[in-house]
Parts: C-alpha cells; structure tokens; sequence
C-alpha cells in the first residue's frame, strides 16, 4: 500500500495538517456522539490505532468520541453494523483491507458490497506484517529457511491468526515460488500462535509486526523478514521478503482506513477526511503507531479507493487460483 503516498502531494497533506484542527470542530454532533467501530476486541493494534486517533480529535475540539469494538465473524459484524447505520458521519468503520479486498473473493455470500455501501474517508496507517521463527530452530535467514523447508517438505506448516486472509495466499504464493507446498494453519490469536512459535511447534510463523517486535527484541523468536518494498525502521537489520529472495509479501501487509455509510453527504464526508488525516499526521499520534508497530500515514479517502482497486487487482488470480472458499 505504499504506493498510494503516490496521489498526494506535500502541499495537499501540509495544506490539511494546517486546516485540520477547525475541520475537527466542525465535527461536533452536538448529543450524538462520534462513534469508531473497531471489529476487534480491546488491546489489538486497529483498537490502538482507534484510541490515538479518538484521544487527537477530542484535542483537536471533537467532544465526543467513542471507540465501540464489535469484534465476532471475522470482522464482519462491525461492517455489517456501519452498513446499516444512519449515513451522518457519526459512525465511521475502522477497518484492516483483507475484509474489504479478499473477502468478496472468497465468501459464497457477503451481506455488504464495499463499492456500493461505504465510503472511503481517509487511510489511517500501515500494519507490516513478519516472517518469523523460534529463536532455536537451525535456521537464521528465511534463505537458510527455504533451504530447510526443502530438505523437510513435510514440515511446511505456517502458522497464522486466521485463514482466508492476505498472509493465507502470501504462503501459497511463497510455497509455489520455493516449489514446497507449504501448509497455512490458523490459530485462535497471536498469543498461541506466539506460545506454539517460542516451543518450537510451529517452524515457521506470519503475523504483524507489533506482535513479534518485542519478542524478536527479547530473544525468544527471530524475525527473519518483513513485509512491504522496504526495511522497517524498528528493523533495520531486517531484509524485506523481496530482499531474501521471495517476492510474495510485497502486498502482504494489513492497512487500516476509515469507512462511512454510503449516502453521507459529501461535505460531511470531506469534514471527516480532513480532521482524520489531520489527526493521523500529528507527531504525538505517529509516535503512538510507531511504538505499536504501525506506520501513520493519514492520506484521503480517494487514494483508498484507488489502493482497494490495486489490491483487488494483484490478489485476484492468486485467490482464484487456490480455490479457497471461506465457510465459517
């Protein structure tokens, strides 16, 4: 997704930064709170991403904003709950990009359509994503990896949080380019996914950044790539998945954007996108992601549109090619 910095000039985002403090007043709903509807539990990084971003605009003159997390159904609910909401700008979604770009691919039947129900307001950050193994296995690099998985195809388990997901047909992508059919294996989270990791269970893992950053630090697991087209600045040590040799995590990476209802008028839409994007470029909002693991970005609603495009474009015969359907 980093090529949607491509769309905006650094007039255009100075020109909002500046203007962003009144445009956050110019929110207030009076009685009717602002809500952000997150489709995780409290304590994730999107819920963490939502509480920096709530705490600026209460700064910036917005009295009332809450932060509603309506986790079940792999996001779907909070989707589905914004969908149906009043189209006034009070209830925006905050949303990783797999279930608005691969799930349509995926799912027999959807209850929304992104295109015709939402609204892009702004893209709120990055989420990279890591390649990652206990800190004992007898590889170092994912090169020494490749070389390992080669020599043990039948221990080509890779465990991630859920499947259907990008990082589900990054690893078949990756397996077909090393000639190893490697094996995603959804677990209930990162805590057990991490705990099966540091025993030695799993040989390798996928899974953001800001679940693996201190334990990389710590010693327990060793990050042996990145997501995305270049280094990480809390890794630079760290060669992205491209430089180690496997194109397929260039697009791996979540991102997180902001959704209204579609039939939100466009001057509230634009009042939105522009204390959104102010907020995400404030120093004390891009240290908070930092230390998460995530990158501020703050860019308009129409570069979303056009990165969704983009995406859908790159996934599409991979997914299709799989054959994977999501059933739950």
């Amino acid at each position: 997704m980093n090529a949607i910095r491509m769309f905006l000039s650094a007039a255009w985002i100075a020109a909002v930064v500046a203007a962003g403090p009144a445009q956050a007043q110019a929110l207030a709903g009076g009685a009717n709170p602002l809500r952000l509807i997150v489709g995780f539990p409290p304590g994730g990084a999107l819920d963490i991403l939502a509480r920096a971003l709530a705490e600026q605009l209460r700064l910036a003159g917005e009295e009332q904003v809450i932060v509603d997390n309506r986790p079940g159904a792999a996001t779907r609910i909070s989707i589905e709950h914004v969908k149906r909401s009043a189209p006034n700008g009070r209830t925006v979604l905050l949303s990783s990009n797999a279930p608005l770009i691969i799930f349509p691919m995926t799912y027999r039947q959807l209850a929304y359509d992104v295109d015709r129900d939402f609204i892009p307001v702004a893209h709120l950050a990055e989420v990279p994503v890591v390649i990652s193994a206990g800190a004992d296995r007898p590889y170092r690099t994912l090169q020494e990896y490749v070389g390992w998985v080669r020599a043990n195809p039948a221990q080509g388990n890779v465990g991630l949080t859920s499947l259907g997901g990008l990082l589900h047909f990054a690893v078949l992508g990756m397996g077909k380019s090393i000639n190893v059919p490697l094996k995603p294996v959804a677990y209930k989270g990162g805590a057990p996914l991490v705990t099966d990791l540091v025993g030695g269970h799993v040989p390798l893992a996928m899974d953001a950044l800001a679940s693996q950053l201190e334990l990389h630090r710590g010693g327990k697991v060793r990050i042996l790539a990145v997501s995305g087209t270049r280094r990480n600045p809390s890794l630079p040590d760290v060669p992205t998945a491209r430089e180690a040799g496997i194109d397929a995590f260039e697009h791996a990476g979540a991102s997180y954007s902001a959704f209204v209802p579609a039939g939100t008028p466009p001057d509230v839409v634009q009042r939105l996108e522009h204390a959104f994007v102010a907020a995400m470029q404030q120093p004390q909002v891009r240290a908070a992601m930092t230390r998460a693991g995530m990158e501020a970005t703050g860019l308009p609603g129409a570069a979303v549109a056009r990165a969704l495009n983009s995406e859908r474009e790159f996934w599409r015969p991979l997914v299709q090619a799989s054959g994977f359907r999501s059933e739950d």
